[in-house]
């Protein structure tokens, strides 16, 4: 048995079940030994970047890693912006990284890199395999180590010749320790400090905001009056009705500031210390400066159950289910706008949908507006690197096939990896995207604003304009396989969206703005 096989079977006995590949000459060996280990599932992505944002939105959803299989140097560095993001989301991936017959580097060929000095930055854990023999135990420490709390980016770089010579069969899996609790004694000290006259904040991040981790957080608040804030691009937070009122932190710095001025500090569960996502003259790298910080749970611990062991040290009962409030009023007649958009995908999003939400300043409507939809899971933007939402839905959506997924895109982030949607459609997900067309890198036209620059001139209007030529969205989508329409009017988007999301398989809406 070669390698490349003893290498998958021992991925499959450690419950990773799928490999998103862009592969070239480099990975032959494994390609064949996909047919010969029918547990892991191959999707062809048609850009890397695809792979491991599709790897990101699977690891976040499952759990667990999956795989992803790359070609040399320069394929890793097409997927490295999403894997930062992953990096960011505690995501568990795994990627495997072709390299060329261990005896063809020293002749510096010409896709010959350094694939390590590439990897490092992104990965938590990096080894290039020094024989057949040694392959298949490190795949299998490669496993636990993404997989090991909070979750991180394991990468392998597996020279062609060690990848066809024999191994001697699969490895065991690695155990994969559990995350730790904080000592009783921290719980104490964060119960004390809730117990004050003036509590802290809870800020929440990581598994802080799972189901078990918001439920706890609406224990801790009901009995201390404690304030509820999320982590403002939150790798997982589930939200919808029947979960306490969690406000997000604020993204640009100066609002952050002012939204905890009034705070007594900031107790952290799961979640760092907040920054300002850029410096900016004159205003503090840290929000909040002068708020203290304290941590109940650091993001590789288990922040849920530390936030059950503070309820149970606060002696907090489950609160009284609220009164949830009258749905608002459907969005009258007219053009579209964020606010509207918002309040139509909230009004129409099933139970237990999936949002991927890459919709930037288009999507400023949907958070207030869903806070009341059914229970959803969001997935956000949490490494600032455009591109990931339409691959890290397309991975939610392998994760999970008996929940629609919602694809909530802007078209300036959406032109980064369009090609999500060829695997889509090849793989029959069941993604609706809703692509919200400004025809703008609107953010950076703010951000222009933001450092005084009143009046553009020609050549910054042209770096932050996305219409001459405009972007036809929904030619593009049917042209990777996707049905697709577009909407201006908030009537159309009302009708249409109900429908795009009874239909199984993917569908995209263009929504003009």
């Amino acid at each position: 048995m070669n390698a490349a096989v003893s290498m998958l079977r021992t991925a499959a006995a450690a419950e990773v079940d799928v490999c998103f590949a862009n592969p070239g000459t480099t990975e032959m060996a494994f390609v064949a030994a996909l047919d010969r280990v029918p547990a892991i599932r191959p999707v062809l992505c048609l850009f890397e970047g695809v792979c491991t944002g599709a790897a990101d939105g699977y690891g976040r959803m499952r759990g667990a890693p999956a795989l992803t299989l790359l070609h040399l140097g320069p394929g890793f560095a097409n997927g490295i912006a999403n894997l930062h993001n992953a990096r960011r989301a505690a995501s568990p991936v795994v990627n495997l990284i072709g390299d060329h017959m261990s005896w063809h580097l020293e002749h510096d060929a010409p896709l010959t890199a350094d694939i390590e000095s590439l990897a490092r930055p992104v990965s938590a854990w990096l080894r290039t395999v020094g024989s057949a023999k040694d392959a298949p135990a490190q795949i299998a420490e490669a496993i636990a180590a993404a997989g090991g709390a909070p979750g991180s980016v394991a990468t392998l770089v597996v020279p062609a010749d060690f990848q066809i010579a024999e191994s001697g069969g699969p490895a065991n899996r690695v155990s994969v320790p559990a995350p730790t609790r904080p000592e009783p004694s921290e719980v104490e000290t964060a119960a004390a400090l809730l117990r004050g006259a003036e509590p802290p904040t809870l800020l929440l991040g990581g598994t802080a905001l799972s189901a078990r981790g918001v439920a706890a957080a609406g224990r801790v608040a009901a009995a201390t009056g404690a304030r509820l804030v999320a982590e403002t691009f939150a790798s997982r937070w589930e939200r919808g009705r029947g979960t306490p009122a969690i406000e997000r932190l604020p993204y640009l710095p100066e609002q952050a500031s002012q939204f905890l001025a009034a705070e007594s500090g900031l107790l952290l569960a799961g979640a760092r210390s907040p920054v300002a996502f850029f410096g900016y003259p004159g205003v503090p790298s840290l929000i909040a400066p002068d708020r203290p910080r304290h941590a109940l749970a650091r993001p590789e611990q288990d922040a849920a159950g530390a936030l059950e062991d503070l309820a149970d040290a606060l002696d907090a009962r489950t609160p009284a289910a609220a009164d949830e409030p009258a749905a608002p009023p459907a969005p009258g007649p007219g053009p579209l706008d964020a606010l509207t958009v918002g309040r139509l995908i909230a009004a129409n999003l099933p139970e237990g949908a999936i949002v991927v939400d890459e919709a930037a300043t288009s999507g400023l409507g949907l958070y207030a507006a869903a806070t009341h939809a059914p229970p959803h899971t969001v997935l956000a933007l949490t490494g600032g690197a455009i591109g990931q939402g339409m691959p890290c839905a397309t991975g939610a959506a392998i994760a999970c096939p008996d929940r629609k997924v919602i694809s909530f895109q802007a078209d300036g982030s959406a032109a980064y990896t369009l090609q999500a949607l060829w695997t889509q459609a090849r793989e029959g997900l069941d993604i609706v995207t809703l692509l919200c067309s400004n025809r703008a890198y609107r953010i950076l036209k703010i951000e222009l604003g933001r450092a005084g620059i009143a009046e553009p001139g020609p050549a910054a209007r042209a770096l932050t304009s996305l219409d001459a030529p405009e972007i036809d969205w929904v030619k593009l989508a049917l042209g990777f396989g996707v049905p697709a329409l577009r909407v201006d009017t908030s009537e159309a988007l009302a009708r249409a969206l109900p429908r795009a999301i009874a239909e199984p398989g993917p569908r995209l809406i263009e929504i003009i703005l």
